[in-house]
């Protein structure tokens, strides 16, 4: 049986982690440029710390990242050559409207994903577009306090339909939100969010959450009556959660992570607040301000597909303090002993992909789509830019291998896979450039140095050929 014929395999990148050019095109600036690397990183994205503007003390590698803004025409000749179905990408909201709540889009940043797509589609590879990737115009941060208030449906609104108009078939896959349970946990990077003194930040997450919820239904909407081909899907940063042992208090405390994380999926794919959310915030004192309008929109228009990253499961338990704490993806969670570990410390489990992608379909019965995982790592270059990197071709393959079983004796209805920082980027976690991903290795280090030149690592030809026969052959020769 396997992988369906139409199968999308690609690989996926964010703006903000690889575009660079934060200063051309008429683009304004925005809040995932301001994530600086260091210390302060960590305060900064969990909106702890102020940061509206660049400083001198800091480095920020957004700024100029790998430079994809000029050298976009090489990368995705580079991607055609591995034979991508399709490559995920984002719009940085800031090159389309500046400050984000002008009337009329910038037409030197819509013409800039034009000659994307454009690029994508003289090599038969299919874009698909995540609309916010963590971006927010810092005008909207500073002017309106980003998405806690519900002015910013609006702007969102009409970014959707430039977009969706002025790309009409050139794109026709689209995400709404990356990793829209981020907002819980790193506030500033994923919507913009800070924090002033004694602000109730639960009550403040949860309402500019509604606002995104609210926002993804209408731009599910418009996509919809824009271009019937659409498909619009929603996106959760996935991961099963595993009690630490049988006791069920570990099992109720797995349930309930597994709960906070599918909640805002739970509000796309089905349309309607789960009971359990409700209960907990009125009991937590938390209320959102939700009208008629709001529900309805909920209820009519659902996301087309599921999307998700994985990069590892987790792990509850009840008594933290006995137990080791380890990395993932922004998320803490309890050291899992029968498993390795990546050098950041994030849990390798192929396993738990496919107990992830049958616990989703078996949640809501839509089509699923994995569009991140990877293993960030240190590559070594020799002197030609060649990365012997078979750890990551030994990852990789591993969780091919759990996807295809997941499809092939469970049932789950994939419709694609792209493996995150196909080309490598700058990590969303830390800002680094030596944690890389990619198939690709860029001449570019932590502090900014190097040529930017792209070289092949041998997991660019090992993936081409996974590509070539859909799926089937993941041997390492």
């Amino acid at each position: 049986m396997g992988f369906r014929e139409d199968f999308l395999w690609g690989g996926a990148t964010a703006a903000n982690q690889c575009e660079g050019g934060y200063n051309k095109g008429g683009r304004g600036l925005a809040n995932v440029d301001l994530a600086p690397t260091g210390k302060d990183r960590f305060p900064v994205i969990t909106g702890e710390m102020k940061m509206f503007d660049f400083d001198d003390e800091h480095f920020y590698p957004a700024k100029e990242a790998i430079d994809m803004y000029t050298h976009f025409k090489e990368d995705i000749a580079l991607f055609a050559e591995m034979g991508f179905k399709t490559y995920r990408l984002s719009i940085a909201w800031s090159r389309i409207f500046p400050k984000g709540d002008e009337k009329e889009p910038n037409e030197e940043g819509l013409k800039f994903y034009e000659d994307i797509f454009k690029e994508c589609q003289k090599y038969g590879i299919e874009p698909l577009v995540t609309i916010t990737h963590f971006d927010c115009p810092m005008h909207l941060v500073e002017k309106y306090g980003a998405w806690r208030s519900r002015e910013m449906i609006g702007f969102y609104e009409n970014l959707c339909r430039v977009i969706f108009n002025r790309y009409k078939g050139l794109v026709k896959y689209w995400l709404t939100f990356n990793e829209i349970n981020m907002i819980l946990h790193a506030p500033f990077m994923g919507a913009g969010l800070y924090f002033e003194e004694g602000e109730n930040k639960e009550q403040v997450k949860y309402q500019a959450a509604h606002h995104e919820l609210v926002a993804s239904a209408i731009a599910t909407k418009i996509a919809h009556e824009v271009d019937p081909e659409n498909q619009v899907g929603c996106m959760l940063a996935a991961g099963t959660n595993y009690p630490y042992t049988c006791n069920p208090e570990d099992v109720w405390a797995a349930k309930k992570s597994d709960r906070e994380n599918y909640f805002f999926i739970d509000v796309q794919s089905r349309g309607e607040y789960p009971a359990y959310a409700l209960l907990k915030m009125e009991r937590e004192g938390i209320v959102i301000d939700m009208t008629e309008e709001d529900l309805a929109l909920l209820k009519e228009y659902t996301v087309d597909f599921i999307s998700f990253s994985y990069y590892s499961s987790r792990v509850q338990t009840t008594d933290p303090e006995l137990l080791e704490q380890t990395a993932g993806n922004i998320f803490a969670s309890v050291k899992n002993p029968y498993l390795p570990a990546s050098e950041w410390g994030w849990q390798i489990d192929p396993l738990g992909l496919r107990i992830t992608m049958n616990d989703l379909y078996d949640r809501y019965q839509k089509p699923l789509f994995i569009v991140e995982n990877g293993l960030g790592a240190v590559d070594t270059p020799d002197e030609n830019g060649y990365v012997a990197d078979d750890y990551r071709i030994e990852y990789l393959a591993a969780h091919i291998e759990a996807m295809r079983d997941a499809v092939e004796l469970d049932g789950v209805d994939l419709m694609g896979y792209t493996s995150w920082g196909c080309i490598d980027l700058v990590s969303a976690g830390t800002g680094e450039m030596k944690k890389r991903y990619g198939f690709i290795y860029v001449d570019r280090d932590n502090e900014g140095n190097g040529t930017l030149k792209r070289s092949k690592k041998k997991s660019f030809d090992w993936y081409k050929k996974v590509i070539a026969t859909n799926g089937q052959d993941l041997e390492n020769n």
